[in-house]
């Protein structure tokens, strides 16, 4: 694909700024475990792990905004709604430190996402991946000359007799009669013979 524009490299920006916010607390809960200062210990470690797991997955996010993959649309815009409540739950807790960076982020985050241009990179992709998929239509079987049927005669010509072995087409009149054993025209009838009687010329 082309260049990415402005609005999803801000994006892209944007989840790598909340991935360095998640390990910088993952950090700050680690000191405190191995110091002591945590509430429990287990409960401190498995907190540390899920926060390192977590800024690994929002910094591969991140990485697939910046190269506009369609895939990482999805997982940045719930980021955002997930920070957006963490951040207002900081704010009324009076952590004003960590609750304004989070609201902010989140805001930002959403506005860089849903904005046109990152709206139609983001499904550039799949369009793309359609495009070459298309069905090819089936080539119409062209007839032969052997079993092309003949041209229908014409008003005013005479209509092509059939060959043996073939139907005769509907539509012909069957010859019956005088007009079955009468002569075609132009050619002459034989003159008449005289008469037997004597004397008569």
């Amino acid at each position: 694909m082309g260049r990415s524009p402005a609005t999803l490299r801000a994006a892209a920006v944007v989840q790598a700024a909340e991935a360095a916010l998640v390990l910088a607390a993952t950090v700050l809960a680690a000191i405190d475990t191995a110091t002591g200062r945590s509430y429990q210990t287990g409960s401190g470690i498995a907190l540390t792990v899920i926060g390192a797991a977590s800024a690994a997955a929002l910094a591969a996010v991140a990485a697939g905004l910046a190269r506009a993959r369609r895939w990482s649309r999805t997982p940045a815009l719930l980021t955002q709604l997930f920070l957006g409540i963490v951040g207002i739950y900081l704010l009324q807790a009076n952590r004003l430190d960590w609750g304004v960076l989070s609201v902010v982020l989140a805001v930002a985050g959403f506005a860089a996402l849903l904005a046109p241009p990152s709206l139609r990179a983001l499904a550039g992709e799949e369009r793309a991946q359609a495009g070459p998929s298309q069905p090819k239509e089936p080539a119409q079987p062209q007839r032969s000359a052997a079993g092309s049927k003949p041209p229908a005669a014409g008003p005013g010509q005479p209509a092509r007799p059939t060959q043996p072995g073939q139907p005769k087409q509907p539509g012909q009149p069957k010859k019956t009669g005088q007009a079955a054993r009468s002569k075609p025209a132009g050619q002459a009838r034989p003159n008449r013979r005289r008469s037997a009687r004597p004397g008569a010329e």
